[in-house]
């Protein structure tokens, strides 16, 4: 690979820094609030011993941030690349998340339009899994241009397969 996956990333809205083993509480704060999982296939990642195996399987990645507010500096969520496929051009973004406070703002579109137009200097496709029953994150990436390619199940960090849908986003599109 020729490129980061952690690069520090910023626009007019947000920053994405890395993320380090130090975030965890300033993170957990974030996302210990039930009603941003409760779309998501691991509903109870709240929890803080749930959240914690989370956390792990990010600093793992490599490529996981901590998303902040440019106008208020507060952390308000994370996201992450991640299985980057040279042979296939291909790279995912995913595991992403934000406090309720900052939904509907067009936080999540500008966090990934940065990444895209990032990664589009890298690759030529970008993939994002999709809890099934996720729906409020569907129709975000749908909106974003992404289309629907496939199902897959897909094994969390430390955790039991669950369905995903699978979608794309082109370079050329």
């Amino acid at each position: 690979m020729n490129f980061s996956i952690q690069p520090v990333l910023e626009n007019d809205k947000v920053v994405l820094y890395p993320l380090g083993e130090s975030d965890f509480e300033t993170l957990y704060a974030v996302a210990s609030d039930p009603e941003i999982w409760e779309q998501h296939p691991n509903r109870d990642r709240w929890r803080r011993e749930v959240f914690s195996n989370f956390f792990e399987g990010a600093l793992a990645s490599g490529g996981a941030y901590r998303i902040v507010d440019k106008s208020s500096g507060e952390v308000i969520g994370s996201t992450r690349i991640y299985d980057y496929d040279a042979a296939n051009d291909t790279i995912l973004i995913g595991y992403t998340f934000f406090a309720k406070a900052y939904w509907g703002q067009g936080y999540n579109r500008s966090v990934k339009n940065l990444m895209l137009d990032y990664l589009f200097k890298h690759v030529s496709r970008v993939v994002f899994h999709i809890g099934a029953v996720n729906k409020r994150s569907q129709r975000s990436i749908e909106s974003l241009g992404a289309r629907k390619i496939g199902e897959e199940l897909v094994t969390y960090y430390g955790e039991s397969p669950k369905l995903n849908y699978v979608y794309e986003v082109r370079r050329d599109w």
